[in-house]
This record gives C-alpha cells, sequence and structure tokens, in this order.
C-alpha cells in the first residue's frame, strides 16, 4: 500500500490497527513518522509518497493536521500519547486489548489506592471526570497548578494518557470576553469512557491480560517481524 494523503493513511491504520504517530526510533508500527518517506519496519507493507510533508497545513498531506483530523471527522479512532510517552492512534476494534493489557480489569481508583496513578495525575483525572472534556488553558487554572507545577502537570498528563483514563477528544483556541477566538489551540482531553461506547470496555473486560498481549504481539510480528520483544512489552504496557 502506498499512502499519498490523508485517506490512504486511514485505509492503512484502520487495517493495521494502531500505529505511532510522528517516530518509529523504537522499531515498531509507524505509518508517517518524522524522520523517513519509507517505512522500514512496514517496508512490505506501505510506502509514503513524496508529497507527505509535515507541518505544512496542507490537512490532505500533513500527518500533523491527521490527529486532529481523525477526531473530528470519525469516532472509530483514538489519538493521545500512548507508546513511549509519545503520539500514537489505536481504532476502535484494537482499543480493548490495550486496556485489558493496561487496567488488567482495574478501575482508576483501585488503580491510585494501590499507588500506581500519582496525586498529580489523581487531581487531573478527578477534574475532567467532573468537567467533561476540557481543553489546557480551561485545565490548569481549573485545578490550581502553580508555574512551578508545570512540570507535574505535564507529566500527569502523559501518565493518564499512557495508562488509558484519559485521550484527546479534540482542539480549542481561547475566548476573549467578546466571545472571539485568539492564540494557539489546545488540546482537549475526555475520559477514554466518554470518548468511546461502554462496548469497547465490556469487550476489555471479556479479555485477559495474557490474550490481550499476545494478540497485539502477533499483530506487530505480522507487520514487523524483526521487532524487538523488549519494546513489544513496553509498547503494550506502556
Amino acid at each position: 500500500m502506498r499512502i499519498e494523503n490523508y485517506a490512504d493513511f486511514v485505509a492503512a491504520l484502520m487495517d493495521i490497527g494502531f500505529s505511532m504517530a510522528t517516530t518509529n526510533s523504537d522499531n515498531i508500527i509507524a505509518l508517517c513518522a518524522y524522520d523517513y518517506q519509507f517505512d522500514a519496519a512496514a517496508s512490505h507493507y506501505a510506502s509514503v509518497g513524496e508529497n507527505i510533508r509535515w507541518h505544512t497545513g496542507d490537512p490532505q498531506t500533513d500527518p500533523w493536521e491527521w490527529r486532529m483530523r481523525v477526531l473530528n471527522e470519525r469516532d472509530d479512532i483514538a489519538y493521545a500519547k500512548l507508546f513511549f510517552k509519545k503520539g500514537g492512534y489505536i481504532t476502535r476494534e484494537w482499543y480493548p486489548y490495550f486496556l485489558a493489557a493496561r487496567r488488567g480489569g482495574m478501575d482508576f481508583d483501585d488503580e491510585y489506592a494501590d499507588g500506581a496513578i500519582s496525586h498529580y495525575a489523581k487531581r487531573i483525572y478527578e477534574a475532567i471526570r467532573a468537567n467533561g472534556a476540557l481543553p489546557i488553558h480551561r485545565l490548569k487554572p481549573l485545578i490550581g497548578f502553580s508555574r512551578e507545577d508545570q512540570s507535574k502537570f505535564a507529566r500527569g498528563l502523559v501518565e493518564l494518557q499512557m495508562k488509558m483514563y484519559i485521550t484527546t477528544c479534540g482542539s480549542q483556541q481561547k475566548l476573549t470576553k467578546m466571545g472571539e477566538e485568539y492564540g494557539w489551540s489546545s488540546n482537549v482531553f475526555c475520559t477514554t469512557e466518554e470518548f468511546f461506547a461502554d462496548a469497547v470496555f465490556e469487550r476489555a473486560n471479556e479479555i485477559g491480560e495474557t490474550e490481550a498481549a499476545e494478540r497485539i504481539t502477533e499483530r506487530i510480528l505480522r507487520f514487523n517481524p524483526n521487532a524487538d520483544q523488549k519494546k513489544i512489552v513496553k509498547f503494550i504496557v506502556g
């Protein structure tokens, strides 16, 4: 398959089921990484056309624009910092397997009680859970993070995305008192339960951790037979 535009990318992603978004330095699966025009890890599956260029603003050929396009135009693809603390995509079909592998049947409160989630992440999650989808520029003052806490806030956001408790659900600009947009857009976050229907989580509860890991591993090796086993494990469990 040759990826020449957004439609080609979506078709490839829906076929494979998941992909890193911006880099393939960990040599797993990345359909349109920053640093190559031909995906060595999936070389027998997809090549990338020369017209694919990052940060041009073209919604057809700029992979940076595709992050928000899939969220705005579809309901079956999630985008967030999902792999190696970097951006990635998972389709609705494969989302339950990653949920099963990473949550192991536990919920947020269980994991926090076990010490598996930081206090800063808990403050962020509770604000989103109580208020619904929030852009970062509204989330920060709502929680009350100071400038000195910026790094902890950033780490908490990544932690929650990697554990698949929150996910990106769009972008939003700040508004003046007159209701006019200004400045750069901020990512909007919601809980994963708000993003996907109950059926996704019901399916995850039916899948054991071992089964989930095995299915994802088989999928990776189908498209990248030379993937490193240790990196595969880290890719799966976060």
